[in-house]
Parts: structure tokens; C-alpha cells; sequence
């Protein structure tokens, strides 16, 4: 049996509380319960099946490659969507996480090639809601999102692996970053 991984950016507080109750908005409003399965983050690695074994030797990887790393700030303003399916907050300067995204796949590629290259462009976000939304409820949910608006920064010192325990997701190991 494989398990289910994937490596995320967790605002620290107060963007984690704050984003954390848009998240609750939506699940509220709309029952989706993937706004609820993780907490806010924004995906670096989307999630990967692996064998136990795996996790052993990402955990290391990423441990190398976090300590080779200076900090770096995230911007996030207001809301998007990814067609009817997918609520986020916009990463409003999303060049230094792209950049950390571009170093983190190329150390992968080469230190941890079993991690699967992503063959669509990195758009950095915060997901609020996604697949399970009603499709009925949409429409509602892009006028009252339109109306809100959300802004804050917070400072990147660490990234996180999160495991898949068949329910939710498990943070396994959180790799601080050298400069941190």
C-alpha cells in the first residue's frame, strides 16, 4: 500500500487563524468539506503516492535542501477562482515563491527523483474551497467572494510534508529554513 504526501507552505498567525475561518465560511455556506481536510497552505508539491520507505528519505532530502534556504515573504490579496471548481486567495507577489517552488523541484529532480514533475505551470495560492463545491452554489459563492476583500503578509520560515492517514492530512516532519 502506498501512502498519500504532499509539501505544503502553513501561514503562521494571525494569516493562519484569519484564513482558517474563510475556510469555515465556505464549509458553512457550502458543506464542502475539502475546505475543511487541510489546514491553509499553499501546495509546493501536490499530493504524491510513494511507498512507507519514501518518507524516510524526503524527510532528509528536504532537510538538506530547507537548511540551503534564506526566508522569504508571501503577499496574499483578495479571492479567485480556478473555473467553478476552486475558491483561493490570490498570492499577490507570487515571484519569491515561484522562485523557492523553481529551487525546491530542481533540488527534487535531482536529490529525490522519485517525486513526479509537475507538468503545469506553478500558480501559487491558497485554496479556500475546491472540487466539492455545489455547482448550484457557486454562483452565490463568486458574488459574496467578490465582495469581500482579504489582504495580509506573512514571513516563509519553514515548509511542511504532510502524510495522507486515509481521513486527512497528517503533518509528518516541518523543515525550517537555513536562514531562519
Amino acid at each position: 500500500m502506498q501512502a498519500l504526501y504532499l509539501v505544503a507552505l502553513l501561514p503562521p498567525e494571525p494569516v493562519f487563524s484569519e484564513t482558517w475561518a474563510l475556510k469555515q465560511q465556505v464549509h458553512t455556506l457550502t458543506g464542502s468539506r475539502n475546505a475543511i481536510r487541510l489546514p491553509p497552505h499553499i501546495t509546493l508539491l501536490p499530493p504524491m503516492r510513494h511507498p512507507d520507505a519514501f518518507e524516510e528519505a524526503c524527510t532528509a532530502t528536504l532537510t538538506d535542501f530547507a537548511a540551503s534556504q534564506e526566508p522569504f515573504e508571501v503577499g496574499l490579496r483578495n479571492f479567485a477562482w480556478f473555473g467553478n471548481r476552486t475558491l483561493f486567495v490570490h498570492v499577490s507577489e507570487p515571484r519569491a515563491v515561484q522562485a523557492f517552488h523553481a529551487r525546491l523541484t530542481a533540488w527534487c529532480a535531482q536529490h529525490l527523483p522519485e517525486v513526479p514533475r509537475e507538468n503545469r505551470p506553478f500558480t501559487p495560492h491558497l485554496t479556500l474551497a475546491t472540487r466539492d463545491l455545489p455547482s448550484a452554489q457557486v454562483p452565490e459563492l463568486r458574488q459574496l467572494f467578490a465582495g469581500q476583500t482579504y489582504a495580509a503578509t506573512f514571513p516563509v520560515n519553514n515548509f511542511t510534508l504532510f502524510r495522507h492517514n486515509g481521513q486527512q492530512w497528517q503533518p509528518r516532519a516541518t523543515f525550517r529554513l537555513g536562514g531562519a
